[in-house]
């Protein structure tokens, strides 16, 4: 998988500004901030097929971290695309990076935190139910548990694509 620091792309695109940028963050956390010449293409609705950039051309990738845009990546590199680009860091590293952002009016929770709120939640749910209610509720915090521990190992966290997909996470 090709990689690109944000310093190296931004060279990129003050030489050439129709570079091809796609956030795939939630249309929220893009509202809240972003790189001035990315695109917002959520990984959820990212579709190689409805992309109107040519395959053989780079096309350079961002999220908050890295870690959507590397599925990103790889859906991209699935269907055929020749160069698809992360950038080291995502959002928070071209921020860090003093480099040129958007920045929206609205603020909001990035989507691992939301995770971490939902998952926390439903543990501390299922253990308070166990000893107030039944016991067989400890079985909630144990699905919780076993989720974050495939999330883990396989890299694919349903309780974020649900996350995702809530109204919160859409607007923008």
């Amino acid at each position: 998988m090709e990689t690109i620091t944000p310093l190296d792309l931004q060279k990129i695109l003050v030489a050439k500004p129709a570079t091809p940028v796609l956030d795939v963050r939630t249309p929220v956390e893009f509202a809240e901030v972003h790189v001035p010449q990315a695109q917002s293409i959520p990984l959820d609705e990212l579709k190689a097929g409805s992309l109107q950039i040519p395959k053989l051309e780079p096309v350079y990738l961002l999220c908050r971290s890295g870690q959507r845009a590397m599925k990103a990546a790889d859906k991209l590199a699935q269907a055929g695309f020749l160069h698809p680009v992360v950038v080291t860091g995502g959002t928070l590293a071209w921020i860090e990076a003093n480099l040129p952002v958007l920045r929206g009016t609205t603020r909001v929770i990035s989507l691992e935190r939301q995770v971490r709120i939902a998952a926390g939640a439903l543990v501390v749910t299922g253990v308070l139910l166990s000893l107030i209610v039944n016991f067989h509720f400890i079985w909630l915090s144990g699905l919780v548990g076993a989720g974050l521990v495939f999330a883990g190992i396989t890299d694919f966290c349903g309780m974020g694509i649900l996350l995702a997909k809530m109204p919160w996470n859409r607007r923008g």
